[in-house]
Order: C-alpha cells, then sequence, then structure tokens
C-alpha cells in the first residue's frame, strides 16, 4: 500500500479533517487525522494493518511481540501483530508514567515492536518505547500508520510509517491569522481524564 493509498483510506473514512484542532500535544494545527473514523471499520483497519505488518516485517524481520501506547493504538496494535503472529499487548498510564500491566510480559529474547497510530511530535512513542526497554525483549523499532511529522519526530528508534505527511502544528501562542479566526476542537483523548 503506497502513501497515496492510504491516505485515500482515511479520506473515504471521513478520517481526514480540516479545520482548527488542538492536538494531544498541545499543538494547534489546520489538519486532523481522527483514526477512530478508520477503526470503526474492520476491513479497512484489516488492510492498513497488514501494509503496516509486511513494511514492518521488511525492516525489522521477525517480531514476536507488539506493544503500543493505550488508548489509541491499541486496535492497529493488535491488528498489526495478528498479521506479524506476534503477541499484542499495550502500555498504559499508571502514575502518570506508561507500563506494562494487566499480566503482560515480555521474555528474554523476544523481539519487541512497538506500533502506534498517528506520530505528530513522537512524545507517546517516546514514553511508551522508554518502558519497553524497562523489561527483557530486544526492541527493534517502531511502525505507525501516519506519521505527521514528515519523519521529523524523533522518537529515539527507527520509524517506518505506511504514509508520512508534513502537517503544519504550531503552539497556541504563534497561530497563523486564518486558523486563529477558526474555533479550536480538541478531539484527541489525552488529558480528558483527570
Amino acid at each position: 500500500m503506497n502513501h497515496d493509498q492510504v491516505l485515500d483510506e482515511f479520506r473515504a473514512a471521513g478520517a481526514l479533517l480540516e479545520g482548527h484542532f488542538i492536538l494531544s500535544s498541545g499543538l494547534h494545527s489546520p489538519v486532523f487525522f481522527q483514526k477512530n473514523a478508520v477503526f470503526m471499520d474492520p476491513d479497512r483497519t484489516e488492510r492498513l494493518c497488514r501494509a503496516l505488518a509486511e513494511k514492518a516485517q521488511a525492516a525489522f524481520g521477525k517480531i514476536d511481540v507488539v506493544v503500543s501506547p493505550a488508548v489509541g493504538a491499541i486496535i492497529p496494535g493488535y491488528e498489526t501483530a495478528r498479521h506479524l503472529k506476534a503477541r499484542a499487548m499495550f502500555v498504559e498510564r499508571e502514575g502518570g508514567v506508561f507500563q506494562l500491566r494487566r499480566g503482560f510480559e515480555i521474555k528474554a529474547g523476544e523481539r519487541v515492536l512497538m506500533v502506534e497510530d498517528v506520530v505528530t511530535t513522537g512524545l507517546s512513542s517516546r514514553e511508551c518505547l522508554d518502558s519497553i526497554r524497562g523489561h527483557a525483549g530486544e526492541l527493534v523499532g517502531a511502525a505507525c500508520l501516519i506519521d505527521r511529522s514528515g519523519g521529523k519526530a524523533d522518537i529515539g528508534a527507527k520509524l517506518v510509517s505506511l504514509a508520512s505527511v508534513s502537517a503544519p502544528a504550531y503552539p497556541a501562542d504563534k497561530l497563523p491569522p486564518e486558523l486563529a479566526a477558526l474555533p479550536a476542537i480538541k478531539p484527541g483523548s489525552r488529558g480528558l481524564a483527570a
């Protein structure tokens, strides 16, 4: 699946939005990837995650375990793991820090891939990778459906993506006038639960 086909899947799902959005990072952008509109459709999710599994396997070789950050990346992590014939697990925040819970365990010698949905600044990816590094096993790299940083996000590991786009993102105090004129919407989940 090429870059344009990936974006076509998001467009067809109504998941490539334009307006004024506050991202999970706190940055503002005129573009938002509403990945949950994609994940509502099992067939579309299967196509995208099969392609991501193929790309990850070509880049990293055999994968034994896929770990994703909760909540947004659980579905693509699971579906990508299914195509890799790997175990799927996720990290979730406990005390503000990503941790493996629920009996999840990475065993010594297992090759681990971190799978994300959309990467913007790479913060949750870095936090997830830090958690993985605290366990046995070999972290081989990371994969995501959309890298909206255009390859600029430094997550601290090799990252492969199905599509890489340079979607602009601005601090709240440096908005271009055309973006500032639109009402801001915060569609993400980070920070909703206090």
